[in-house]
């Protein structure tokens, strides 16, 4: 091949000037040409020393080696279409220290990286680079003293501000800082060209296609992204500015649940938003399908529409036809085996139907606590949307079926005869099964449908006690349920420590060798932005009916906790927590009118701006609250304090 010289770069220096030619961008998006070298040299510049290998790809069948020792270099130029944000980022694994990954801007540095050894490929990102139309962005991978891997490159759309976290507690301050900026990179780009169907046993996929508004949920290694994973990372997603990803991922899923596929969504699609994700699909009747999944997205769809208030998710006619079908058609479709007007799995394993989350148990189950959780949740969440639809009679009726479904989990589905045991499963005949059951344990009080008081409070016991114990899951994304879990119940210094705990093993292998770190399994970042502002914020948005709830849950060691532009509706609150006796909120939306200042327990008075007024008793998940109702117009502050 034919050899070009390019910057040469130790530690953050440029020795030596550019000679890159630019590649060209397409019209829209800003495009890297063969951004996983499964083309070989196609769009990149190397010097000696460097080159195309098979050995060890991070995705796909290829990868750009650099030998050890100065002086060598791979890199690409674009011409940027339009001004904007980039986000710069690429999987890389080394054999010692001191390789670089940098981005210029028209042949000045604009970030460079400087690569630890480490042989497990890692997940490298340059955050919001700003760029002028015509701007020239070059991006370059540098050697060091050890032998340096790369692969799949990726430009994401950049941030234009999102929410800012400042503290008494510098931990807490580091971890969103890492959250927000780590989960930055994982949005694709509208119209950008990518593979289809890659995977760990298909490394060269099926194709390319035309990528949309979509980030990844899932499998780093896998060109898809997944129903349960969306559904724990919306979200977060929404809080950093992703919500036509959001919509865009949900409608697709809702597309699939068609009377073919037994009003099953599909597990996964690829990143087109429209190609089923093969490896996970291989027929009509032969695809990956678990119960709670189903549920789950009518739940997450009335979330989007809380925070949001786009009046798509009540309009949208593929999506209310899947909010129906799924609490309706699917439930009667799949209860036969125990007739209980639960939705049951087929104890045959994930391509066959599976009742539950937990797939590695080996129990063949037909009704599994976090799915008849997930669907107590979806009834609850039809009932609000068909309310805010003026569909009356829906709405009655989903929040009827609500009711009476957690009546019979905590009357009868959840008891053992004979036992104070919590039943967490059925088996295929019949046989209830307690003790932990991982996601179909924790998501029974997640979902809360558990009645509240001492049986709840006994089992959430349990489930921290076995995930730090014997029973705790192998899989990081598995354990970032657990903060979730906690903040509902106010097991506030419980949350926290779970979600320190996710956070500090985010430089730990993940237990799938080919998804590298946990930290680059990206429901970590999704997650931990989340529980952040709706864990220990308590930030409950209703941007439809112009209202937002807020509640402290701050453990001892957080004196205090703000958190700046959070997105609700047309525009952003500003939140800030003293302890769990003061809140401050300012209202940055002319659509929101109202704040709810929540307290946990119950007291006689309470301080708002100033003057003392009685504290308003409310019951939320069964557990009194103290709060206060008040008008905030946009651009003013207000605050409530605990008097007594």
């Amino acid at each position: 091949m034919k050899w070009k010289a390019l910057p040469v770069l130790i530690g953050s220096s440029l020795l030596a000037a550019t000679t890159l030619t630019p590649a060209r961008a397409a019209a829209g998006p800003l495009v890297v040409v063969n951004p996983g070298f499964e083309k070989d040299a196609e769009g990149w510049t190397f010097t000696p020393g460097t080159g195309v290998a098979t050995n060890k790809p991070h995705g796909g069948a290829k990868l750009v080696y650099l030998d050890a020792g100065a002086g060598k270099s791979v890199g690409q130029a674009i011409t940027a279409p339009a001004a904007g944000r980039y986000t710069i980022s690429a999987w890389i694994a080394t054999g010692g220290a001191g390789g670089t990954f940098t981005v210029l801007r028209n042949g000045a540095g604009a970030g460079t990286i400087t690569l630890p050894s480490r042989a497990t490929y890692s997940r490298y990102t340059h955050p919001n680079v700003e760029l002028a139309e015509g701007d020239r962005l070059e991006i370059v991978f540098g050697s060091g003293s050890g032998w340096v891997n790369v692969d799949d490159v990726m430009v994401s759309p950049g941030t234009t501000g999102g929410p800012r976290v400042t503290s008494s507690n510098p931990k807490i301050v580091e971890l969103f800082d890492w959250a927000k900026a780590k989960a930055s990179g994982w949005a694709h780009q509208d119209g950008v060209p990518g593979p289809l169907n890659v995977d760990e046993r298909n490394p060269a996929g099926t194709g390319e296609g035309v990528y949309t508004s979509t980030y990844w949920a899932g499998y780093a290694h896998r060109t898809g992204y997944y129903s349960r994973d969306f559904a724990h990372q919306l979200a977060g997603a929404h809080i950093l500015g992703l919500d036509r990803e959001n919509k865009t991922m949900l409608r697709s899923f809702a597309a699939s649940a068609t009377e073919e596929h037994k009003f099953y969504p599909v597990w996964a699609l690829n990143f087109d938003a429209k190609t089923y994700l093969a490896i996970d699909y291989r027929s009509p009747t032969n695809f990956v399908r678990e119960v709670p999944a189903t549920f789950e997205l009518v739940e997450k769809a009335d979330l989007a529409f809380r925070w949001t208030g786009d009046r798509d998710y009540v309009d949208d006619p593929v999506l209310w036809n899947y909010y129906q079908r799924a609490t309706g058609d699917f439930v009667t479709l799949h209860d036969g085996r125990l007739p209980n007007k639960v939705a049951e799995g087929t104890g045959k394993g994930i391509f066959q139907g599976a009742a539950s989350y937990n797939e590695v148990s080996g129990e063949p189950l037909a009704e599994a606590g976090d799915a008849i959780g997930a669907q107590y949740q979806a009834y609850r969440a039809l009932a609000a949307l068909a309310r805010d639809k003026r569909d009356i009679k829906t709405s009655l009726r989903a929040a009827r079926q609500a009711r009476d479904l957690k009546s019979y989990f905590n009357r009868t589905w959840s008891v053992k005869p004979g036992s104070d045991e919590l039943v967490r499963a059925y088996t295929v005949d019949g046989t209830p099964l307690t003790g932990f059951g991982k996601e179909n344990s924790w998501f029974m009080p997640m979902k809360g449908i558990i009645d509240a008081g001492p049986r709840n409070d006994a089992y959430l016991d349990l489930i921290d006690a076995e995930a730090t114990g014997a029973g705790r899951p192998r899989n990081i994304e598995a354990i970032t349920y657990l903060p979730d879990t906690f903040f509902r119940h106010d097991r506030n210094e419980t949350a926290w420590k779970w979600m320190r705990h996710v956070y500090d093993q985010r430089e730990t292998n993940h237990v799938n060798s080919r998804q590298g770190l946990n930290g680059d399994y990206p429901e970590v970042p999704f997650t931990l932005v989340g529980q952040t502002v709706e864990g220990l914020m308590g930030i409950q948005p209703d941007a439809p009916r112009r209202t937002v709830a807020t509640q402290s849950r701050l453990p001892a060691d957080i004196g205090w906790l703000r958190v700046a532009d959070v997105p609700v509706g047309d525009g952003t609150v500003t939140v800030r927590h003293d302890g769990q006796v003061s809140s401050a909120f300012t209202n940055g939306s002319d659509g929101l009118r109202f704040w709810e200042a929540r307290f946990a327990g119950e007291h006689r008075w309470l301080e708002v701006n100033g003057h003392r007024v009685p504290g308003l008793r409310k019951v939320v998940d069964g557990v009194a609250r103290t709060v206060a109702v008040v008008p905030v117009p946009a651009g003013r502050t207000a605050t409530v304090k605990v008097a007594g």
